[in-house]
């Protein structure tokens, strides 16, 4: 009975242990990258990995400017969201931004400006695919904001041989 108790406690300490460890290296730094000139919520550690995340997501080649048209739509996208789910995409951003994340959670060694495209899509391919819930919901989100900030622009609408209706031009130009 002593040794089933004794047990239990110890297994309770190693567990705290390793779970102050595993927040303790997935904190966000303790000066907040600055936001990048112009946005509302994503900041200089978020945009090159948007932009990394951008080309695999949406299968495309982009130019420099059409990857940083997708991190400012993405920035507009969820500046316009409720608070609660700002958090959560704030959440998503840090985690898979921070050094820790992008190298065992995501599996991405080099920094997100310098990883290629095969390993960018591999990362995807891993979390949409996951066992796990919680990283397929991670994956969904991205997929969802990358989506909604490229064919959101009136710019990709002829890659993918779009004309506005009429009168939407009428209303929108």
């Amino acid at each position: 009975m002593r040794a089933d108790r004794r047990r239990f406690i110890q297994a309770g300490l190693v567990g705290s242990l390793l779970l102050a460890g595993a927040a303790w290296l997935a904190r966000p730094d303790a000066t907040s990258p600055a936001l990048l000139g112009g946005t509302r919520f994503v900041n200089a550690q978020d945009a090159p990995m948007l932009a990394a995340l951008a080309v695999p997501m949406l299968g495309l080649e982009l130019t420099a400017g059409q990857r940083e048209a997708v991190v400012r739509g993405v920035d507009a996208a969820v500046a316009g969201m409720p608070l609660a789910i700002q958090a959560e995409v704030r959440q998503l951003f840090d985690l898979i931004g921070s050094d820790w994340g992008r190298r065992y959670l995501a599996l991405v060694k080099p920094a997100w400006g310098e990883a290629s495209a095969a390993e960018v899509a591999a990362f995807l391919e891993r979390w949409r695919t996951a066992p796990i819930a919680l990283l397929r919901a991670g994956y969904q989100a991205l997929h969802a904001l990358i989506n909604a900030a490229w064919y959101g622009q009136a710019a990709s609408h002829a890659a993918i041989g779009y004309a506005r209706p009429e009168f939407a031009r009428r209303l929108f130009e």
